[in-house]
């Protein structure tokens, strides 16, 4: 089993990293790093150089985020994935027998996040693996 994590550089992904290492901990599983890199567009030159430049970007968060696991003696696994975030994590998770999907949240509220469609909002109503949600702040 592991414990899967979406992870982007936002506020809310830094503190889902965290909890995401101390229950990979507690359970002694390996951290599953996932960053969903569809790029939004049609098909065609400027996607390609659009598409190129969202994975660059997962390459870089994702670096971090193995150094901090690394740091914590947390075993990792990257995964860039050309989808968007929420099914990418519902897919690592069914392929890495995920335990836990986490995931960090910006506050926004549940119209928002129905309305616009987060990557939580989206997990808590598809996912068959439990999600679990971290805020961006300590309350």
């Amino acid at each position: 089993m592991s414990v899967v994590l979406g992870y982007d550089e936002s506020p809310g992904a830094r503190r889902a990293l965290q909890v995401a290492i101390e229950v990979a901990s507690a359970y002694g599983e390996p951290l599953v790093l996932v960053y969903g890199a569809a790029a939004p567009g049609v098909p065609g030159d400027e996607y390609t150089a659009h598409h190129e430049a969202v994975r660059e970007a997962g390459h870089s968060a994702l670096g971090h985020a193995v150094r901090v696991a690394g740091e914590a003696g947390v075993r990792t696994t990257v995964e860039i994935i050309d989808q968007r975030p929420a099914q990418a994590l519902i897919d690592a998770a069914a392929r890495h027998r995920g335990r836990v999907i986490v995931v960090g949240t910006w506050g926004e509220s549940p119209v928002r996040g129905a309305l616009l469609g987060s990557t939580p909002h989206k997990l808590l109503h598809l996912s068959s693996v439990p999600v679990l949600c971290v805020p961006a702040a300590e309350s």
